[in-house]
């Protein structure tokens, strides 16, 4: 994971927001000072109204809502399906020959390309939208749990077996807190794909949400509209980054407690929590 927090001062923060204060100046001068048409590039003051507008007095929220809930069911579904498989592939030769080939070959296929399908098949509703969001999901999740379960240390695992440890055992306190960071980063990947699959499938065809919402706006040359749209897309995949990150910090403890070296961690490493379980178990 990229650890920003070492530049994250005060100082950086302004200056980040000066870049984009100036970014945004300078966009506003080169539209009004060149004349470009609304409907080729909207200057931001007029993209900042139709953001307003779409929320004090029209349906954005209603539409943000529905793509939210969207994004997050297909994200849940997805992740599921591709978790348990990518453990089962994991520790099961079996599952791993008779599955694996159809899956990596399914894998090289563009899966956005099937929601033209996946709407014809499932119609307009959030079905549609759920299912795509889902398909997009699963791949990085099972592919992120297979690499980490399988990069669990081989002398780890030969102690604890010398030791009287279950496969149980190795999976819970060994290989599975070992397989946590690239499990957690496949599903951050996850995320940011489930928001894709689902816009995808909007644009296609929907009775509601963001991608339906720009499709309309595109459709009638409301382009500060759609750039009013594509904030919002932004802000949400924003939110739900942070979310997974801070979901991150709590889940996989001992990467917090490697970084903060002046903090000592209250917590032991799953190395130790191997060690001392399995001394108490004797």
């Amino acid at each position: 994971m990229l650890d920003l927090a070492s530049v994250d001062t005060p100082r950086n923060r302004l200056l980040s927001v000066l870049l984009l204060a100036g970014l945004l100046v300078s966009w506003e001068v080169v539209i009004r000072v060149f004349g470009i048409a609304p409907f080729i590039l909207p200057a931001p003051s007029a993209v900042a109204q139709a953001l307003w507008r779409g929320f004090a007095n029209g349906p954005f929220l209603q539409h943000t809502l529905t793509t939210v809930a969207e994004v997050l069911l297909g994200f849940i579904f997805g992740s599921a399906v591709g978790l348990v498989l990518g453990v089962g592939i994991a520790l099961n030769r079996h599952i791993a020959y008779f599955v694996y080939p159809y899956i990596v070959m399914f894998l090289s296929m563009p899966k956005v390309a099937l929601a033209p399908l996946i709407v014809l098949w499932f119609g307009l509703g959030i079905t549609s939208k759920i299912v795509t969001a889902a398909l997009v999901t699963f791949f990085p999740v099972m592919v992120n749990t297979i690499a980490g379960l399988n990069a669990a240390d081989r002398d780890g695992i030969d102690l604890i077996r010398s030791l009287g440890g279950t496969e149980r055992q190795i999976f819970t306190m060994l290989r599975l807190p070992a397989a946590l960071p690239m499990i957690v980063a496949g599903l951050e990947i996850a995320m940011t794909l489930s928001l894709i699959g689902t816009v995808v499938a909007e644009l296609i065809g929907a009775e509601q949400g963001l991608g339906m919402l720009m499709q309309s706006m595109n459709f009638s040359m409301d382009t500060a509209g759609v750039f009013s749209i594509l904030i919002v897309l932004a802000i949400v995949g924003l939110v739900l980054n942070q979310a997974l990150k801070s979901a991150r910090r709590r889940m996989i403890f001992w990467e917090n407690a490697g970084r903060a070296s002046s903090t000592p961690s209250r917590r032991a490493s799953p190395a130790t929590e191997v060690e001392n379980t399995l001394a108490v178990s004797r």
